[in-house]
């Protein structure tokens, strides 16, 4: 008799060899199909259906040849994300903090502060702004739109800036998007706004030696900036000569002697911080290891064989874990907790420099009152100066100082030694002026207290605005759609290869 083999034995053994077998072809046949759909898909994704022209501003154009990167863009248009300190709902900060109508007495944005909603609503945001009523140049658009760089090329930088803003409204009329950043023969990322090119040149570097990580942050460095309108032809200018840092930012308005404008009590020479984000950004860690605002902000996203660059440009703590979990490997709740920490901190000094500052505007308001001299005034000025200047630094910029918190807390820091340094110096002016300190505040707990303290006509200017929006506006939506209707789009053939 001969040995029966493990096989007789056990015949399940061949069927499960059998069967592991067809499991693994099967397997290897999916990744195959796979790579090579995958490797279509690259292919078909390269593939241009109309010719961009060189100034394209219709976002819906650029988005018939990439449509992933259109349709995450559009998703800007959702306002519903709130964060704790943040996100893209509208949100009244005059409402909120209204000592700030105080601090910025005599400065248009005592009228009408609020969160902006993001790029999609760029272009409605800046008509509907009261601070937009009275004359205001040409130079506040220019980070409004795609159609700015077209109408630079078309008139020239200069005129652009001192064209009165009301002039150039039925011209500037698409939101913020793809012409801004991207370069519409080869996709690369480009600057088109001269401001950062020109602020690049004066510190003797060139900004076409940029890498393409460093133009991950740039194309955002061309608007989430600080800037100022220089001289008569209200000439955009970014104050980058002596460096990046509020200090830095201060000695070169110094040295320039320029005021944004002159407080309606105090008296004291203002200055206006935009939103100094990049520079923030730049005294933080994540410029120092090399992270691009893109990598928080627009992280890549993968959808089969694509990477692409998602253009739903917002809050990281709206997608963490495509954002911040892609450098740290803490849960979503600890990485939120840990951002939400840092923000209480910043947001707890910046209520303390908003009381004092507030205070110390009504109290020189005061010494004026009482006689004081400009002798006695000018170093109180300064000191209010200062010590805004360096609030507002931090306040104006996105994200309640989370690009970089340790610089926040300091600039906040200094800035509230500077405030109260201008109140000893007030104290020892009002007590020499035979006013009793403290002076008794006036109410100001509610925005519309605020407003008519200083004197604030805001039933007019609503008035005015409804006249603008009634009357105004749609002829410059009219204009625009006669102008664009004459737009060609040129299809391009596709290839049946």
């Amino acid at each position: 008799m001969t040995k029966e083999t493990s096989s007789q034995k056990k015949p399940w053994v061949n069927w499960a060899i059998f069967l592991v077998t067809v499991v693994i072809v099967f397997l290897i046949g999916l990744f195959a199909s796979s790579i090579i759909e995958r490797r279509s898909e690259s292919q078909l994704y390269f593939q241009m259906v109309s010719e961009i022209p060189d100034w394209e501003p219709r976002n819906e154009v650029w988005g018939q040849n990439f449509p992933r990167e259109y349709e995450s863009y559009v998703m800007t248009s959702d306002t519903s994300f709130k964060s704790k300190h943040f996100g893209s709902v509208t949100i009244d900060y005059l409402d909120k903090y209204p000592e700030l109508v105080v601090m910025w007495a005599g400065y248009a944005f005592a009228r009408d502060y609020k969160q902006g909603r993001g790029h999609y609503y760029a272009i409605d945001d800046i008509r509907l702004t009261l601070r937009t009523i009275q004359p205001q140049p040409g130079t506040c658009w220019a980070c409004k739109s795609t159609d700015v760089p077209r109408v630079m090329n078309e008139i020239g930088i200069a005129e652009f800036y001192k064209k009165p803003w009301i002039e150039l409204g039925a011209q500037i009329v698409n939101h913020i998007g793809c012409q801004d950043c991207h370069d519409p023969k080869t996709m690369n990322l480009r600057i088109t706004r001269p401001g950062l090119i020109e602020a690049f040149e004066r510190q003797g570097r060139n900004i076409n030696d940029a890498t393409h990580q460093e133009m991950r942050s740039l194309v955002c460095a061309q608007c989430h900036v600080e800037y100022y309108f220089k001289g008569e032809g209200r000439y955009l200018t970014f104050p980058w000569d002596k460096g990046y840092g509020a200090d830095e930012m201060e000695a070169y308005f110094d040295e320039n002697a320029f005021a944004d404008w002159e407080h309606a009590l105090s008296k004291a020479p203002m200055l206006k911080a935009q939103h100094p984000d990049y520079e923030l950004y730049m005294t933080g860690v994540h410029a120092d290891r090399g992270v691009s605002c893109a990598d928080c902000h627009m992280p890549y996203q993968r959808e089969g064989g694509l990477k692409f660059t998602n253009h739903h440009m917002g809050s990281p703590l709206n997608n963490i874990s495509g954002s911040c979990q892609v450098c740290h490997r803490e849960s979503e709740e600890k990485l939120r907790q840990n951002v939400y920490d840092r923000q209480d901190k910043i947001a707890e000094l910046r209520r303390v420099v908003e009381k004092n500052l507030a205070r110390v505007h009504i109290e020189a308001k005061t010494a004026w009152g009482a006689g004081a001299t400009n002798e006695e005034m000018t170093p109180v000025l300064q000191l209010i100066r200062q010590a805004q200047w360096r609030w507002d630094w931090v306040a104006a910029a996105n994200g309640m100082g989370i690009h970089s918190p340790v610089e926040a807390l300091r600039v906040l820091g200094v800035s509230i030694q500077k405030s109260q340094e201008a109140r000893v110096l007030l104290a020892e002016i009002l007590t020499k002026h035979n006013i009793p300190i403290p002076i008794t505040l006036p109410d100001i707990s509610t925005k519309d207290k605020a407003q008519q303290y200083i004197n604030l006509p805001m039933d007019d200017l609503r008035i005015e605005k409804k006249k603008f929006f009634e009357e105004v506006v749609p002829e410059w939506i009219k204009e625009a759609n006669e102008r664009e209707s004459k737009f060609q789009e040129k299809r391009i053939k596709i290839s049946e290869s």
